[in-house]
C-alpha cells in the first residue's frame, strides 16, 4: 500500500488546495471506526460531514448500492428508472410532501427550492417578487447563488458579482424579519439549526412565528435541512420537532448514506410550479445513488430514531456533565471548549484515535446514526480527555 507521504505528495501536487486537510488518508472502514495508510484506527464522529449515516460499508446499502450499479448505473431523466421514483414515494409518505426533486447535493437542493419559489411567486403576482430573506450566521451553499443566500460576510468575497435578490436578519428578531419582508419579498430561508454557524439552535417559538407570518403574507418558508433532516435530529426531519411544515424543504448529506445525492420537497400547492425544462440535473436521482438512499430510509424507523435520540441525550448530558456548553439536537451537537481553540481540539483529537469536526468556536460531532454503544462511549471518553488536557 502507498505511504502517507506518497500519498499527500500527489494530491499536493494534482488536486487544488481548496481544503486544509488533516496529516492523515483514511483507507477503509466499517461501521463507526476507520484506519488510516499507516494502520491507525480511529472512531468516527464526523460521518464524512453527517454523510454517512449508515457509518462505513453498511453491508445491506452496500449491497444495494452494487447491485444496482450492476444492473443500471445512469441514464438520464430522459427515461423513467425505478429507484428513483420508490425514494420520492418514500420520501413524500413520510414526511407529508406532494413531489421531490432530486440533484446531486445541498446547494442544489437549495438552488432549486430559490428558483421555485421565484418562479412561484413570478407566475402567481408577476416580475419584482423575488427577494428571500436568510438569517445571519446561516449557511446554504457553495455555489454563487447559495453563498449569496448565506447570511455570513466572511463568504460575500471575491466571487463578484453575487446573485442578487437576498436579505438577511437577525435569527430570532422577528420583528427585524417582518420589516425586512416586503412586497418584494417571495420566501424566508432558514436552518432549525445553524449546522456551519456553530450549532445554533432556533427557538421553537420564533420558527412558529415566522412560519405563522409567511403563511399570512404568502412567502415561502424554505427550510434547509441539508443537516439536519434524514434523523440527524432524532426525527426524519427536524421540522417535526419545531411543530412547522415549511413550503419547501431541502435535503441532502445523510440522504444518500455516502453517496451525492440532494432532493427538494415541496407542498401539493407547489406541485406543478417547475414544469419541464425550467429545471434539471443531469446526475438527478441517479439509481445507484437512489438504491442507497432507499436503504437508509427503510433502516431509520420509528425504533432507529428513538435510539438515535437516546445517544444524543446521553452524550449531550455525559459532557454537560462536565463542565462544557453543549448545543444540538439528537446526534448534532456542539461543544465549547474551555481552553484551545476548536481547530486545536480536532487535531489533538485526531491524534487520540478520534475524529471531530468543527464549526466556528465549537467542536461539532456527527457521529453516525447507527453508532454502537461501545465506539460512542469509548469516543466521548476520548472527547472528554482532550478538552480537560
Amino acid at each position: 500500500m502507498e505511504n502517507f507521504e506518497a500519498a499527500k505528495s500527489r494530491d499536493l501536487t494534482y488536486i487544488m488546495h481548496t481544503y486544509g486537510r488533516s496529516d492523515i488518508c483514511l483507507v477503509a472502514g466499517q461501521g463507526s471506526e476507520v484506519t488510516d495508510s499507516e494502520g491507525k484506527r480511529y472512531i468516527d464522529f464526523t460521518s464524512g460531514i453527517g454523510v454517512n449515516s449508515l457509518g462505513f460499508c453498511d453491508p445491506d446499502w452496500a449491497e444495494a448500492v452494487a447491485g444496482q450499479a450492476g444492473k443500471l448505473q445512469h441514464i438520464s431523466n430522459l427515461y423513467y428508472t425505478l429507484p428513483d421514483g420508490e425514494l420520492a414515494e418514500t420520501l413524500c409518505t413520510r414526511t407529508g410532501y406532494a413531489r421531490a426533486f432530486f440533484g446531486n447535493s445541498g446547494a442544489e437542493a437549495n438552488e432549486a427550492a430559490i428558483k421555485l419559489a421565484r418562479k412561484y411567486s413570478f407566475d402567481k403576482y408577476g416580475t419584482g417578487r423575488d427577494k428571500i430573506v436568510t438569517l445571519v450566521n446561516s449557511f446554504h451553499g457553495r455555489t454563487v447563488t447559495t453563498l449569496a443566500a448565506t447570511g455570513q460576510e466572511v463568504f460575500h468575497n471575491f466571487f463578484f458579482p453575487f446573485t442578487g435578490g437576498f436579505d438577511y436578519v437577525p435569527a430570532g428578531d422577528l420583528e427585524a424579519l417582518k420589516a425586512a419582508c416586503g412586497e418584494d419579498t417571495c420566501g424566508v430561508m432558514l436552518e432549525f439549526i445553524q449546522g456551519e454557524g456553530g450549532v445554533v439552535p432556533l427557538d421553537q417559538d420564533y420558527v412558529k412565528a415566522v412560519a405563522a407570518f409567511c403563511k399570512e403574507k404568502d412567502i415561502l418558508l424554505i427550510a434547509d435541512e441539508v443537516q439536519t433532516g434524514i434523523g440527524r435530529t432524532g426525527t426524519l426531519l427536524a421540522s417535526e420537532q419545531f411543530g412547522v411544515q415549511p413550503d419547501l424543504t431541502t435535503l441532502a448529506k445523510g440522504l444518500g448514506g455516502g453517496l451525492p445525492i440532494g432532493a427538494c420537497l415541496c407542498t401539493e400547492a407547489l406541485a406543478d410550479v417547475m414544469g419541464p425544462s425550467s429545471h434539471g440535473s443531469t446526475f438527478g436521482g441517479n439509481p445507484v445513488c437512489c438504491a442507497g438512499a432507499n436503504v437508509v430510509l427503510k433502516k431509520l424507523d420509528g425504533a432507529f430514531l428513538a435510539e438515535v435520540r437516546e445517544k444524543g441525550e446521553w452524550v449531550r448530558k455525559e459532557i454537560a456533565d462536565a463542565g462544557y456548553n453543549v448545543t444540538g439536537l439528537g446526534m448534532m451537537i456542539g461543544i465549547l471548549p474551555k481552553k484551545g481553540t476548536s481547530a486545536e481540539i480536532r487535531t489533538k483529537a485526531e491524534a487520540a484515535g478520534l475524529l471531530v469536526l468543527t464549526a466556528k468556536e465549537r467542536v461539532r460531532l456527527l457521529p453516525p446514526l447507527n453508532i454502537s454503544w461501545e465506539d460512542l462511549k469509548e469516543g466521548v471518553k476520548i472527547l472528554l480527555k482532550t478538552l480537560d488536557a
